[in-house]
Formats: C-alpha cells, sequence, structure tokens
C-alpha cells in the first residue's frame, strides 16, 4: 500500500469516528504532543468525541484532500462540512502525519471556518 492510500484509509477513518463518536481513533491516533491550533489539545479532542447520548454530527462529508509527502511526514489539507442537528458547518483543515516506527499519528493540525 502506498503512503497516499495509508494517509486516504486514515482520514477515511478519522470522518467515521467524527461520526461516531469514537474517542478510541483520537486517543490512538493523536500523538501525545500533538499541536492544534497552536496547543497540546489531545485530552480535549478526545473528551469532545466521547458519545454523550445525542449524536454530534449526522454527516461528515470530505473534500479537496492535497497531500504532500515530507519523509516520514505527511501535510494533508482538505475541506470537511459537517451535518449536525442544530446547523452545518464547512471547515478547512491541515494536518500533519508523522510514521514513528510503524504506526501514523497526528502530530499537528488546524481547523478554521470556510469563507
Amino acid at each position: 500500500m502506498s503512503v497516499h492510500e495509508e494517509i486516504m484509509a486514515l482520514e477515511e477513518q478519522l470522518r467515521l469516528a467524527e461520526l461516531g463518536p469514537d474517542p478510541a481513533f483520537f486517543e490512538r491516533r493523536l500523538a501525545d504532543g500533538a499541536v492544534l491550533d497552536g496547543q497540546l489539545q489531545k485530552a480535549k479532542v478526545v473528551a469532545a468525541h466521547r458519545p454523550d447520548g445525542d449524536a454530534k454530527f449526522t454527516k461528515v462529508e470530505m473534500s479537496d484532500f492535497q497531500l504532500v509527502e515530507h519523509g516520514r511526514g505527511v501535510v494533508v489539507t482538505c475541506t470537511g462540512v459537517y451535518q449536525g442537528p442544530k446547523a452545518t458547518h464547512t471547515l478547512k483543515f491541515m494536518r500533519v502525519w508523522l510514521k514513528q516506527a510503524s504506526e501514523w499519528q497526528i502530530i499537528a493540525g488546524s481547523v478554521w471556518h470556510q469563507e
């Protein structure tokens, strides 16, 4: 499997984890020192994906993927449309995946609203 195929498979798992929600995915795939929007936020992200009875998102669609390989790292940019019970948001993402040993983890990322 190519690096591109591996990362796209992980991005699909991430999309499904958003829908789940599935905190175990984020616990495993976010590095302990992941910097998200300029802060160490792994615990906050994992907690935000704990099921609490209500669906957080009813639909998540990702598109416009661009992957740039940098040795053991891959920078991913993409667009996501997140539909929930109360609103729909279009977001832009940048994530940095790093392969350490045999496992890919997100080490950095940012998200902003699409204008």
